[in-house]
């Protein structure tokens, strides 16, 4: 592998089976999403602002699912950083059930979340673990998504996106780990009920 590319391994038990995770690899997932890796300050108190800053790498991934761990236990190496650093995904989803959706954003240390460059959730900052919710209505079709997240002094790393909904009247859904798997249009696009945005 070249110099400066990515080595992202981590893997966790999600239930109850081993399955592997990451922030994500080199290879490309179909539908899935690009992260785009940056060097970030260590004055950040925050998610700077990533179109000023020289992209280090990119890393394709489904689902953001890494439950608070300690660095030391497969924490991503971004070249050779293992602290300050930003990853901004990007990706489309499709929404086959129009409603109100509900997201979840866990984080050490900040991370924000953006449906159809609206911001839906804000857990942004230099924190331990910590969730924040939002909700939004989602037409039927695609959507765009973009999660940001930063990581700044090193110990503790965590990001998961999760998803509730639609909300149906009187029922309150669980919330499950977003996966672009699982919101993926019909392959044909003759049989798409909702027009393309």
């Amino acid at each position: 592998m070249q110099r400066g590319l990515l080595f992202l391994v981590a893997a966790v038990l999600s239930a109850g089976q081993e399955q592997p995770v990451s922030f994500g690899t080199t290879v490309v997932v179909p539908g899935g999403l690009e992260g785009v890796v940056y060097h970030i300050s260590k004055r950040s108190k925050g998610i700077p602002d990533l179109r000023k800053i020289k992209p280090q790498g990119k890393i394709y991934v489904s689902a953001l699912n890494i439950p608070l761990r300690d660095f030391t236990e497969g924490f991503p190496g971004v070249t050779r950083r293992e602290e300050w650093f930003a990853i901004e995904y990007t990706g489309r989803f499709w929404i086959e059930k129009p409603g109100l959706y509900r997201f979840a954003l866990t984080s050490d240390d900040g991370s924000k979340l953006y449906i159809d460059d609206r911001m839906i959730v804000d857990n942004d900052g230099i924190h331990p673990v910590d969730t924040k919710s939002g909700s939004v209505d989602l037409a039927g079709g695609i959507h765009k998504i973009r999660v940001q997240y930063f990581q700044g002094p090193r110990l503790q790393v965590a990001l998961v996106l999760q998803i509730a909904g639609p909300v149906v009247t009187g029922q309150d859904q669980d919330l499950r780990v977003f996966s672009t798997d699982e919101f993926k249009p019909p392959a044909n696009p003759e049989d798409w009920k909702f027009p393309n945005r």
